[in-house]
C-alpha cells in the first residue's frame, strides 16, 4: 500500500546534478499533485522515483514520441497506488498521445494540467492507472497482484512471437523485456505466487520484476502480518535474485538493471530497500495509517530538504525535459526508427509472416479465417457443448495462427487442445497449447497481459472455478481486451459432483460485469456461431459457457437458423401466425426443453414461440423494434428457463412471467435424478406455459 518516505536516505547518490533534479522533479509532482486532490499519498512514488529514473532514463526500450511501437519494452506499474509515479514519467519524457488507430495526436499523453487534475473526474491520472484511457499505460493496475500477472503473460506473449517471427538475419526482430515494479500488498497476495511459480517453470528471462521491499502496509508495518523471505520464496521458483539495499543508490540501481540484462536463464527479481517515516526527516507517523497527503507544512519542509523552491507548485526546472530527451527520448527514436527499418526488410523476405504481424497489432483477421466452421447435422442424440466448441476451436485456429491459449489443468475436459500443435514450454516457446496448471487467478490476469501484446488468448476451466478467476476477467472488460474464457461444466449437468461443483450464481454474476459478453449456446450450431460472432470483436472480452452432457443438435430445416446467435436472442419456433400466447426463453441445454414443451403446446393449438437467448449482452445491443420483435411487448406470457440462479430473468419475463431455475447449490446425484428433482423437464417447462396461457392468454 502508500509507503511514506524517510528522507534521511532521501539524498540520491549521483554524479550528475541533473539526475538528483530530475529524480526531485518526479518526487514533488508527486507530493504537488496529492496534495491538490487531497486524495493518496506520494510516500511510494517519493521512495521509487531513483528506481524508477534509472529504468527509464538509462534502460527501457521506449520511444515516447511513439509509445505503441510494437517491440518497446513493456514497464507496469503493479503498485497502481503509486500512480503518479507513471504520470509523472509519461509527462517528463513527453509521451505523445495515441488514438484507437494507432495514430499520435499530437498533444502528450499526461500534461501538467492532467498532473494537476490528479483523481478527478475525466482526467487522464486517474487514482489507479488505466490501459486505454492513457497512452503510455500498459495495463490497468490497482487491484494488487494483477500488474505483475499480466507481467507474465506480456512476457510469454513476447517469447512466443519471437519464436513463431524471429528468422535467420532477423533473431532479434521481437525481443523485448518486461518490467514490472511491485509492492509487499503484491507480495502477499495469491496472485503473486501463481504468477511468479508459472515465470519461473517457464524461465522467461526476458521478465523483470522490481520489488519496493518498504515494508508497510495500510494497518502498519507488514510486521503484523508477513515475514516471508522472499529471495528464499523466488529463489525456490527458479529466479534470479538480486538486492539493493537503498532505493537511492542509483550505482547499485545500475548494477542490478545490468545483472537482469545478462541473465539468459531464468526471471529476475530486484528486491529494493526503501526506508519508511513521514515528511520531513524529524517528523515520524504514529497513526498507523498511511494513505493521506503530506499537508502543505510537511511539503515545504519536505522541499526545502531537496533544495526546491518551498513554495513553488508543479514545478519542472529547466533542463529536465532536454535531459530526458536526450536520454530515452533519443535512445528511444533510434531504437524504434532501426526496428523499423529491420521490419522493411523482413517485409521483403517473409512478406506473409510480415503481414500477420501489422495484423496482429491492428487486432485484424487473416482473410478466410472462419472458412472451416463446420456445420453440425441434426442429432437427437446430440453432442455435448464442449467438444463441439473443440471442434470449431480447432477450425478457427487453424486460420488464425495467433489464436493461442490453454487451461487450468483442464484440457482434456474442456476440450481446448490444439490439435497437431505443440505445447509452450520452457526454452520452447513456438507452442500453442498452454499448460497454466491450477492457477486460475494467474492464468485469468495472464491472459490479460497476452492480449495488450495483441496476440489473441483463450483460457479454459470449469464454470464454477470463474470465482477464482473473477479479478482479472472485471479487469479485462475494464481495459476492453478480447479475451476468449470457455466455461465447461455449466450447470448442475455435472451431477455426482455435487453442489462444490454445480455453478449456480456464476452466470448472473458474470453478466452483471458490464463489457463482458456472456454466450451459452444451445446446440453445436449455435457453438459454432458463437465461435463465429467473437472472433472479430476487438474490444470485448467472452465467457462461452459450455456444457459437459451432450445436447441435442436441432433440425435447421425445421428451427430457424442458429446464425441468429449474433443478435443475442431469435425466434427458434414460433405460432403459426406468428402471434404467440406464451413465449419459452432458454439458454443452453434447457433450450431444448422449451422445444419439447413447444411441441406439445402446438399439437395442442397454443400459440407458442420459442426464443434461444444464448447472450444477454449481445440482445441488449440490438434496436428496439429488434427487441420487441423477438419479445412482443403485449405478450406478458413468458417463461424463462435456465439452469442457473434466476436472478435477473424479470428483465425479459416481466413480473408476471415465469421462471424456472436453481434456488439452491444443487445436489450430488445422477443428471437424470437431479433434472427431474429441480424441475428441469419438458412437462414442467410445458405446464409452467399452460399456467402463463390461463392467466395471460388472449
Amino acid at each position: 500500500m502508500a509507503s511514506p518516505v524517510n528522507l534521511k536516505q532521501n539524498v540520491s547518490s549521483v554524479d550528475d546534478p541533473m539526475d538528483k533534479t530530475c529524480i526531485d522533479t518526479m518526487r514533488t509532482l508527486a507530493m504537488d499533485a496529492v496534495q491538490k486532490a487531497n486524495s493518496g499519498h506520494p510516500g511510494t512514488p517519493m521512495a521509487l522515483a531513483p528506481v524508477a529514473y534509472t529504468l527509464w532514463q538509462k534502460h527501457l526500450r521506449f520511444d515516447p514520441t511513439a509509445p505503441v511501437w510494437p517491440n518497446r519494452d513493456r514497464f507496469v506499474l503493479s503498485c497502481g497506488h503509486a500512480s503518479m509515479l507513471l504520470y509523472s514519467l509519461l509527462h517528463l519524457t513527453e509521451v505523445q498521445a495515441v488514438d484507437e488507430k494507432y495514430e499520435t495526436l499530437g498533444k502528450p499523453s499526461v500534461s501538467l494540467d492532467d498532473i494537476k487534475n490528479f483523481r478527478q473526474f475525466d482526467s487522464h491520472t486517474p487514482g489507479h492507472p488505466e490501459y486505454r484511457l492513457t497512452s503510455g499505460v500498459e495495463t490497468t493496475t490497482g487491484p494488487l497482484g494483477q500488474g505483475v500477472g499480466n507481467s507474465v503473460g506480456m512476457a510469454i506473449a513476447e517469447r512466443w512471437l519471437a519464436s513463431r517471427y524471429n528468422k535467420p538475419g532477423f533473431e532479434k526482430l521481437i525481443d523485448f523485456n518486461v518490467y514490472a515494479f511491485c509492492s509487499d500488498g503484491d507480495m502477499m497476495e495469491g496472485i503473486s505466487h501463481e504468477a511468479a511459480s508459472i515465470a519461473g517453470h517457464l524461465k522467461l528471462s526476458n521478465l523483470c520484476w522490481v520489488y519496493d521491499d518498504n515494508r508497510i502496509t495500510i494497518e502498519g508495518s507488514t510486521e503484523l502480518t508477513y515475514g516471508d523471505d522472499v529471495a528464499e520464496r523466488f529463489m525456490g521458483y527458479g529466479w534470479n535474485v538480486t538486492r539493493v539495499g537503498d532505493a537511492n543508490d542509483l550505482e547499485l540501481l545500475e548494477r542490478a538493471y545490468q545483472a537482469f540484462l545478462h541473465c539468459d536463464d531464468r526471471p529476475t527479481l530486484i528486491i529494493v530497500d526503501s526506508h519508511i517515516a513521514w515528511g520531513s526527516p524529524n517528523k515520524q507517523d504514529t497513526s498507523g495509517a498511511h494513505g493521506e497527503p503530506l499537508g502543505e507544512d510537511e511539503i515545504r519542509l519536505t522541499k526545502k530538504f531537496y533544495g526546491w523552491p518551498e513554495d513553488a507548485k508543479f514545478l519542472v526546472p529547466d533542463g529536465v525535459y532536454e535531459h530526458f530527451r536526450k536520454g530515452v527520448g533519443a535512445r528511444g527514436k533510434e531504437l524504434r526508427e532501426a526496428w523499423y527499418a529491420e521490419l522493411d526488410a523482413y517485409k521483403a523476405q517473409h512478406p506473409e509472416l510480415a503481414d500477420e504481424l501489422v495484423r496482429i497489432q491492428q487486432r485484424q483477421l487473416p482473410e478466410g479465417w472462419d472458412e472451416d466452421i463446420p456445420t453440425f447435422p441434426a442429432d437427437a442424440k446430440g453432442i455435448a457443448s464442449r467438444e463441439s466448441s473443440g471442434k470449431v476451436l480447432n477450425a478457427v485456429a487453424k486460420n488464425l495462427p495467433w489464436l493461442i491459449g490453454g487451461a487450468a489443468d483442464l484440457a482434456p475436459s474442456t476440450k481446448t487442445l490444439i490439435k497437431d500443435a505443440e505445447s509452450f514450454e520452457p526454452e520452447s516457446y513456438s507452442g500453442r497449447n498452454f499448460h497454466f496448471g491450477i492457477r486460475e487467478h494467474a492464468m485469468g490476469a495472464i491472459l490479460n497481459g497476452m492480449a495488450t501484446v495483441k496476440v489473441r488468448p483463450y483460457g479454459a476451466g470449469f464454470l464454477i472455478f470463474s470465482d477464482y478467476g473473477r479479478a482479472p476477467i472485471r479487469l479485462a472488460a475494464l481495459m476492453e481486451l478480447p479475451v476468449i474464457y470457455v466455461f465447461t461444466h455449466d450447470s448442475i449437468g455435472v451431477g455426482e459432483d455435487g453442489p462444490t461443483h454445480q455453478p449456480v450464481e456464476q452466470l448472473p454474476s458474470l453478466r452483471a460485469i458490464p463489457g463482458l459478453v456472456v454466450v451459452r449456446p444451445c446446440d453445436a450450431n449455435e457453438v459454432a456461431e458463437a465461435w463465429r460472432t467473437i472472433i472479430p470483436f476487438r474490444h470485448k472480452p467472452v465467457a462461452l459457457i459450455m456444457s459437459r452432457q451432450a445436447l441435442p443438435t436441432l433440425d435447421r430445416t425445421k428451427y430457424a437458423s442458429a446464425s441468429g446467435v449474433s443478435k443475442g436472442a431469435y425466434i427458434l419456433a414460433d405460432a403459426a401466425d406468428g402471434k404467440p400466447d406464451v413465449i419459452l426463453i432458454g439458454t443452453g441445454s434447457e433450450v431444448s426443453l422449451c422445444v419439447g414443451a413447444y411441441e406439445k403446446l402446438t399439437a395442442e393449438g397454443v400459440r407458442a414461440r420459442v426464443v434461444s437467448m444464448p447472450s444477454w449482452e449481445l440482445f441488449d445491443q440490438q434496436d428496439q423494434a429488434y427487441q420487441d420483435e423477438v419479445l412482443p411487448p403485449d405478450v406478458d406470457g413468458r417463461v424463462s428457463v435456465e439452469q442457473a440462479s434466476t436472478f435477473g430473468w424479470a428483465k425479459f419475463v416481466g413480473r408476471k412471467g415465469a421462471t424456472i431455475g436453481m434456488k439452491s447449490f444443487g445436489a450430488s446425484a445422477p443428471l437424470k435424478d437431479l433434472l427431474t428433482q429441480f424441475g428441469f423437464t419438458v412437462d414442467r417447462v410445458y405446464e409452467a406455459a399452460k399456467e402463463q396461457v390461463a392467466r395471460h392468454g388472449r
